[in-house]
């Protein structure tokens, strides 16, 4: 599935919890958020704390991939160093 927005990706993450029979609650405990959290971000809240989010979907086991179809700023067609886009980050907030 591509995620265009917030929406498609509270739809992921809702579809993947309840794939694995997971309640709300429960996905909420294994990431230390709210029950409230849960649903804002299922509903699309579009401002979600994005390492909450990946927290999320790394909790659900939802590994994302690039688009071999999209291409990016880049010239390995669309394929972007997360890890180093986290660890750049990281590294300029110290």
């Amino acid at each position: 599935m591509l995620i265009r927005t917030a929406r498609d990706l509270g739809a992921v993450i809702r579809d993947n919890r309840r794939r694995l029979g997971l309640g709300q609650q429960a996905l909420a405990d294994r990431i230390g958020v709210s029950r409230q959290w849960v649903l804002e971000v299922e509903k699309g809240k579009p401002r979600a704390e994005v390492g909450l989010v990946l927290r999320a979907l790394d909790a659900l086991g939802v590994v994302l991939v690039p688009d071999s179809n999209v291409s990016g700023p880049d010239d390995e067609g669309g394929i972007v160093d997360i890890d180093a886009i986290v660890n750049n980050a990281r590294s300029s907030d110290k």
